[in-house]
């Protein structure tokens, strides 16, 4: 019996072993964490600095994809929310980090769509991987100073039919208003961002 109880031990002691590192590998980037600036390329070639593309405001990341029916079923509402805020000063910024998804196939779909905002190429998914980022489309709201507010879903129904919760606008008008947002995390959901393989 005391034989069982080691092997039980020493399996999840092995278990947690493996399990860190997998973790803290993903990314934890948590509500209060600054950003620090990095740049990207865009769909077109040229190079774009976090802190030239963001609002006085702050600016809204939020992970995109050409293909995924979720985000298709977003886009209008992302328009319309950028377009709302970006005269009070926050700016989107798009990033697609799918390894499955070709600059062309990235740059055509966005002139379909007519993103209002860059849309930048995370390549190798490294930046997806720095944020934790998981699903498309996933958001993540930074403050003038780069501290991030709010992560998670745009809101709380993927047709847009039935929406009780808008997360996102919700943290925008608290933060431009002084208050405290009371929902600083939702569960995103959507597609899995398409990493790659190890």
């Amino acid at each position: 019996m005391r034989r069982k109880g080691s092997v039980l031990f020493t399996f999840f002691a092995l278990l947690a072993f493996v399990l860190v590192p997998a973790v803290s590998e993903a990314g934890d980037f948590a509500i209060g964490t600054t950003l620090e600036n990095f740049s990207l390329p865009d769909i077109n070639g040229n190079t774009l600095s976090f802190n030239d593309l963001k609002g006085k405001n702050g600016a809204v990341i939020v992970f995109l994809s050409a293909q995924c029916p979720v985000v298709k079923g977003y886009n209008t509402r992302i328009n319309q929310i950028a377009a709302d805020y970006e005269a009070k000063g926050i700016k989107f910024i798009g990033v697609n980090s799918n390894t499955t998804e070709s600059l062309e196939w990235v740059k055509s779909n966005a002139a379909e769509v007519s993103y209002k905002f860059p849309v930048l190429i995370d390549k190798g998914n490294v930046f997806a991987d720095k944020l934790g980022a998981t699903v498309t489309p996933e958001t993540y709201y930074f403050d003038g100073k780069n501290v991030l507010l709010y992560h998670g879903a745009i809101d709380n129904d993927r047709s847009g039919k039935a929406i009780t919760e808008n997360y996102l606008r919700a943290a925008f008008d608290a933060s431009l208003n002084g208050k405290t947002i009371e929902k600083t995390r939702a569960n995103a959901f959507g597609c899995t961002i398409k990493r790659v393989a190890e």
